[in-house]
C-alpha cells in the first residue's frame, strides 16, 4: 500500500483532495465477464499481520459502466493521500474541435437477481422456479368437439376457458403481471406527425458521443471526433466551436467527460484529453458562447497518469470524480469548493458520482472498521452516511441522487437499492431486467424520478424497455417494451416523454404510476440509419424531438418538428 500519509478523517474539508491510484496487493480474477470479489478473510478487523505490498500495481475495478470490469491500463485502486493537486485558475486556452477518434465500447448492464428484503445481505443460491403448467387431459379422456346450435364447436369454448384460467393466474400473481399483459395491446396512433427539419451528419464513422446540453435556443454536443460544438435549434447551423490553441492541443483537446446539466448561469463543465478515455484537464464552459471561463489540470507530477473522469453539477458546484481527483469546484471560477480526505493513513478508495452525490467504497488498513461505503453530498463534501461492510462493494450505476438509487454488486449478490439515511434500504424488484441510467449509452442520462416513481431504461431479454418502480415500496409498477426514454426540455410540464419504436415510431407520454401511454406525434419512418435507443433523445421546448446518435456510424443529429 502507499506509504504516503493522509491524516485525519471526517468530512473532507482540508486542503488535500487528490489521491494517488494504486493497486491492491492481490488483484481479483475475471470469470464470466464479472469481477470475482476479493477475499474478506485476510482483511477482517482482527487481522493485524495482513500481507501488504507497497509496490504492487493492479487495475481499478470500480468503473462506472454498466458492467464491472478491469482496465489494465489504469493504475488501479485509489489510495488516499494528503497530496495537494496543482490548480490553474488563470488558464483560459480553448480546446480544439478535432482529433483522432477512439473506439466506443457499448456497455452491457449486470443481470440482477429477484429481490428480497434486507440490505447488502448474503444471498443463497436461488432456487430455479418452474412455470406453472396446465396439462392436457389424456387423449382417451378428451371429448370430441361437437357443434352447437350456432355452428360453433365446443372446443373453442374450452380453449377460451383455458385462456381465462391463465389470465386468472396472472392476476393472482400480482398487478404488475396484469399490467404487462395489457401493454402488449396495440398502441394508439397520434393524430399529428412530425417531419425531419434538419440533420447534422456525423463528423466520422468512428465518432463517439461524449455528452450534450440542450437550452431553449441551442444544442451543445461533445464527441471524440467532432470536439465541442453548438448548433441552433432553428436551423441546425453551427453557432460556435471551442477554439483551438497551442496550449489546449498540447494538453489534449478531445472531449472525454461532460456534466449532464448546466448551472442556472448556463455554465457546464467539460473534461478534455488526448482521447475519449484519458482526461488531462477540466474546463468551465459558457454554453451560450462557448467561452472557456477557467481550466484546471487533472494530472500533475505526483499524479501523471491521465484517467477517465466524470463531472456533475449541483447548484454552482461541480464535482470531479476520477482516479486522480475527487472533490468539488466553483463552476463560476474553478476554485476549490471541497476535497476528499481518506479515513486513515493507509486506505484505498473507489468512487462513483451522479448529480448531487458521490459514493466512495474504501478499505483502510489502519482503521478498526476496515471496509466502508460512504455517501457524500456532491455540493458540500459532507458525509451523508457511512456504512461498515465485510468486503468491497462495486457500484455499477447510480440511477438517482435523491433519493439515492444505486445498483450495487457485492460478493454475494447484485441488487438495485433505494439507500436510506444509514446506507441500508429496500431493493427494487427488477427481476431479470438489466437497468441502465440511459438509452444504452454512457452519454445518455435519461433515467429520472417523477415524484416517488423511478422511470429508467432497461434491457429485458436483450430488448430495450422502460421500467417504472415505486421507490417507497420497491415494487415494479409497469414495463413498456420497445421504448426509448426522452430527456424533457428545461421547465417541461413534468410528463414522462418517450419514443415508442415498435412499428411506426411516435412520441408518447407515459403515466408514471400506471405506465399507460398517450400518443403525442408520429415520427418519420426510413429517414436513414438511426436508432432512438442507442443515443440521447430530447424533447425540445417547442415539442420537437431531437435525436443524437451514440455512434457516428448510426448518423449524427436529427431534429423532427
Amino acid at each position: 500500500m502507499t506509504t504516503e500519509s493522509s491524516p485525519g478523517q471526517g468530512a473532507p474539508q482540508e486542503d488535500g483532495w487528490a489521491f494517488r491510484p494504486r493497486r491492491p496487493a492481490v488483484g481479483p480474477q475475471l470469470h464470466g465477464g464479472r469481477r470475482q470479489p476479493e477475499p474478506a478473510a485476510p482483511w477482517d478487523d482482527r487481522s493485524s499481520d495482513a500481507p501488504w505490498d507497497g509496490g504492487s500495481s493492479g487495475a481499478r475495478y470500480g468503473a462506472s459502466s454498466a458492467t464491472a470490469r478491469w482496465d489494465d491500463r489504469a493504475e488501479g485502486g485509489r489510495y488516499g493521500t494528503s497530496s495537494t493537486a496543482p490548480w490553474d485558475g488563470g488558464a483560459s486556452e480553448e480546446p480544439s474541435g478535432g482529433s483522432s477518434g477512439t473506439r466506443w465500447d457499448s456497455t452491457m448492464p449486470l443481470r440482477f437477481p429477484e429481490p428480497r428484503t434486507g440490505a447488502h445481505e448474503d444471498m443463497p443460491e436461488p432456487d430455479r422456479r418452474t412455470p406453472l403448467r396446465h396439462p392436457e387431459p389424456p387423449a382417451a379422456a378428451q371429448p370430441r368437439p361437437v357443434a352447437d346450435a350456432t355452428g360453433e364447436k365446443a372446443g373453442k369454448a374450452k380453449r377460451g376457458g383455458r385462456i381465462a384460467l391463465v389470465l386468472a393466474v396472472l392476476v393472482a400473481a400480482g398487478g404488475a403481471a396484469a399490467v404487462l399483459f395489457k401493454q402488449e395491446e396495440a398502441v394508439a396512433v397520434a393524430s399529428k406527425n412530425l417531419t425531419q427539419a434538419w440533420q447534422i451528419p456525423a463528423p466520422a464513422a468512428d465518432d463517439a458521443l461524449v455528452g450534450s446540453w440542450l437550452t431553449d435556443k441551442l444544442l451543445v454536443r461533445a464527441s471524440t471526433r467532432g470536439g465541442l460544438r453548438a448548433y441552433g435549434l432553428t436551423d441546425g447551423k453551427e453557432l460556435w466551436r471551442a477554439a483551438s490553441s497551442a496550449g489546449a492541443v498540447k494538453r489534449g483537446a478531445v472531449p472525454c467527460g461532460m456534466s449532464p446539466t448546466l448551472s442556472a448561469r448556463g455554465i457546464g463543465t467539460v473534461a478534455f484529453g488526448k482521447d475519449g478515455s484519458t482526461c488531462t484537464w477540466l474546463a468551465g464552459v459558457k454554453a451560450s458562447t462557448g467561452k472557456i471561463l477557467w481550466s484546471m489540470p487533472l494530472t500533475s507530477k505526483k499524479h501523471p497518469a491521465a484517467a477517465k473522469a466524470t463531472t456533475y453539477l449541483q447548484g454552482d458546484v461541480a464535482t470531479v470524480v476520477s482516479e486522480n481527483f475527487l472533490g468539488g469546484v466553483d463552476v463560476r471560477t474553478g476554485s476549490r469548493a471541497w476535497g476528499y480526505k481518506a479515513r486513515g493513513h493507509y486506505c484505498n478508495a473507489y468512487d462513483w458520482g451522479a448529480d448531487g452525490v458521490v459514493l466512495v467504497d474504501d478499505y483502510c488498513l489502519d482503521q478498526k472498521t476496515r471496509f466502508t461505503l460512504t455517501s457524500y453530498d456532491g455540493k458540500t463534501g459532507k458525509v451523508i452516511w457511512r456504512k461498515s461492510e465485510k468486503a468491497h462493494s462495486d457500484v455499477t450505476h447510480i440511477l438517482s441522487g435523491s433519493p439515492l438509487v444505486a445498483a450495487v454488486h457485492t460478493a454475494r449478490q447484485d441488487a438495485v437499492r433505494v439507500l436510506g439515511t444509514t446506507g441500508t434500504g429496500r431493493k427494487l424488484a427488477v427481476g431479470d431486467d438489466e437497468l441502465t441510467p440511459g438509452n444504452d449509452s454512457g452519454a445518455d442520462h435519461s433515467a429520472r424520478l417523477y415524484g416517488d416513481v423511478l422511470v429508467t431504461p432497461a434491457l429485458s431479454a436483450g430488448k430495450a424497455v422502460l421500467d417504472g418502480f415505486d421507490t417507497r415500496t420497491g415494487r415494479k409498477l409497469w414495463t413498456q417494451r420497445s421504448t426509448a426514454l426522452a430527456v424533457p426540455a428545461s421547465g417541461a410540464d413534468g410528463k414522462v416523454y418517450a419514443v415508442a419504436t415498435s412499428g411506426s415510431p411516435q412520441l408518447v407520454t407515459v403515466d408514471p404510476r400506471t405506465g399507460r401511454t398517450t400518443p403525442v406525434a408520429g415520427l418519420p419512418v426510413g429517414t436513414g440509419k438511426w436508432s432512438f435507443t442507442a443515443g440521447t433523445v430530447y424533447v425540445t421546448p417547442d415539442g420537437g424531438v431531437l435525436e443524437l446518435n451514440a455512434l457516428g456510424s448510426n448518423g449524427g443529429v436529427r431534429l423532427y418538428r
